[in-house]
Order: structure tokens, then sequence, then C-alpha cells
């Protein structure tokens, strides 16, 4: 039968599905709209199925705002390709707007939120039939408070959410510090903030590496003692190099090797615990300034603070978060 132009519109204003799987759906529905909106689900459902295998790497990322409640949410997908599309950037806006609207506490309870008559997974499934993709919910997080903001970096794959202890908060002051968590990604709030399992974790590769570096001090300088160049000798790819090339001897090296095993079990048996232990402390503190928001520089002018940035403005940050679909 034919298909009308105002039928086609109808149907994908029903499912955001494209202009010709809607033509094609109605015109094997004999133009029965609930028919057609069925046979569109069903091929929806028969692609997850078909590709609930394949990862779901890319996709979009959305943030906003209803009064003092913030969140963002993430739609995957396949590729770039479909993550960059009109279309799906639409269905992940349809989304976020369900989740402002019904302010959910936990990511599970979105994927049975309403949007019309359907789920918002329902929703998705139905987008994948479209695109022949596999499509999946990425992702949620929420704020609330005084004052709050969401940020969206360019491209939608990265988004932050911060929470203000004060109201009225300048949307300006607010992005600025979004922009902060989004770019610099902070661990915590402050030092206070950070979790004692971080905490101990940093430490202790603290203390690892500076054991490292003082037992391969003592060699290279023993090394050096015996007349050899410690660049020359510094791992086995690179001492063979250096004999074929001849800036290193056969003898030279088995020298270096054995100086190597000496030493470094003499100096890891006798390194000085409080001389590690000081130097292991100033790294964490190093670790602090540079993973902890306040204390972090301001991206928009180095040489303050964050917290110096927030005390010129009156403004103090509760809480903030942030999502991102990038590799880091």
């Amino acid at each position: 039968m034919a298909v009308s132009m105002e039928d086609v519109k109808k149907l994908r204003d029903l499912t955001s599905a494209g202009f010709m799987d809607c033509k094609k759906a109605l015109a094997e529905a004999n133009g029965d709209f609930d028919e057609a909106v069925k046979l569109i689900r069903e091929r929806g459902q028969a692609v997850a199925a078909k590709r609930s295998d394949r990862e779901a790497t890319e996709g979009c990322v959305l943030a906003g705002v209803n009064g003092n409640f913030a969140a963002l949410v993430a739609i995957k997908c396949e590729t770039d390709f479909v993550a960059r599309n009109e279309d799906f950037i639409n269905m992940t806006k349809t989304v976020l707007d369900t989740v402002l609207a019904a302010k959910p506490a936990t990511a599970e309870e979105i994927p049975s939120l309403k949007v019309g008559d359907v789920t918002v997974q329902d929703l998705i499934i139905e987008r994948s039939g479209v695109t022949g993709e596999k499509m999946e919910f990425g992702g949620f997080e929420s704020l609330t408070g005084e004052s709050v903001i969401a940020y969206v970096h360019l491209g939608n794959k990265l988004a932050s959410l911060v929470s203000f202890k004060e109201s009225g908060v300048d949307a300006k002051v607010g992005k600025n510090i979004a922009m902060q968590v989004a770019g610099m990604n902070p661990v915590a709030l402050d030092e206070a903030s950070v979790p004692e399992d971080v905490k101990k974790r940093e430490y202790e590769l603290a203390v690892e590496k500076t054991k490292e570096e003082q037992v391969e001090k003592a060699v290279e300088n023993a090394i050096k003692k015996a007349g050899i160049n410690p660049n020359l000798v510094d791992s086995e790819d690179h001492i063979a190099s250096n004999i074929r090339k001849g800036w290193l001897t056969e003898e030279e090296a088995n020298k270096a090797k054995e100086i190597r095993a000496t030493v470094s079990a003499e100096k890891a048996a006798n390194l000085p615990t409080q001389m590690i232990e000081n130097i292991a402390k100033g790294r964490l503190n190093k670790f602090f300034k540079e993973s902890c928001l306040v204390d972090q520089e301001y991206f928009m002018d180095p040489k303050l603070k964050v917290h110096e940035y927030l005390k010129s403005v009156n403004a103090n940050v509760a809480a903030f978060k942030r999502f991102t679909l990038n590799q880091e």
C-alpha cells in the first residue's frame, strides 16, 4: 500500500526510527500504526540479541539540571559514527530529560522509567534496530545541593556535575569548577575526603618507588666507580646492542651485571627506613595537591589554587561527580 509522508513522520515521532525504516514498517503493516511500532521494536530486539556479544565502547554523555538536582547519563554504542548521529544524541537527550524529571536515586531504576508509552530500555533497543549496532545504558551520576551545575565537554564523551554549599552561586563560577573537574579529574574534594584505601595504596606505591630509586642510585654509582657508563648497561637489550656497536666489551658487560646483582641486594637490605618514609610522605602530599580538587592549580589561573579561587568568589564546593567514555 502507498504510505504518506505524514504517516511516516508520525511513526518517526513515535519511535525515533529512520525515514526508510518507518516507511518499510508501515508498508508491511498495511498502515496499522500499532503493528508498525511493533515491527520496529521487534527488529531492535533482534539486533540487540544478535550483537549482544559485541563491545559498546563509544557513545554519548549528556548532563543537565532540574532545580537542585543535577544528573548525567551515558548511552553506549559500538562506533563513533553512530555516537555523533543527531538522532542518537537526541535519544540520549530524551533519556536525560526523563531522568531529570524522575530524579532516580540509582542507575538501576533508569531502564524501566517511562518515555511516553515505552521504557528507556525499549527506546534504546528500538534505536539499536535502526542503526544495527549494539546499544546499552552506560552510566549515571547525580547530585543535589543548594546550587548545582552540569557541564558537558565538547564531543559529548565527558561530563561533570558540581554542587555548592551556597545557593545562588554564579553560573560562570559553577561552570569554571565543573570544567576543572572535567579536565583535571580530581579523585576527591580534599585530603580528608580521599578514601583510606586510596591513601594506603598511594603511600605503598610511593614507598616502593622510593626504594627502587635508592637501589638504582647505588647501583649507578658503583658502576661509575668501576669506570663503566651506566647508560650503556641499563638493560639487557642495551647491553647486547652496545656490545655489537663496539661501545662495550663483554668483560665490562659481565662486570656491570655482577655489580648490579651484588649492590642491589646489599642496598635493598640496608635502606634507611626513616628516610624512605619521609620521601614517601612527601610524594603522598604531592599526590594530594595534584588529585584533590581544592588543592589543585586552578586551570584558568595557575597562580591560584582552586580553594583560593573559590574564596575569592565566596563559594564552597560540597561535592562533584565526573563520567567519561574516553580512554584515560
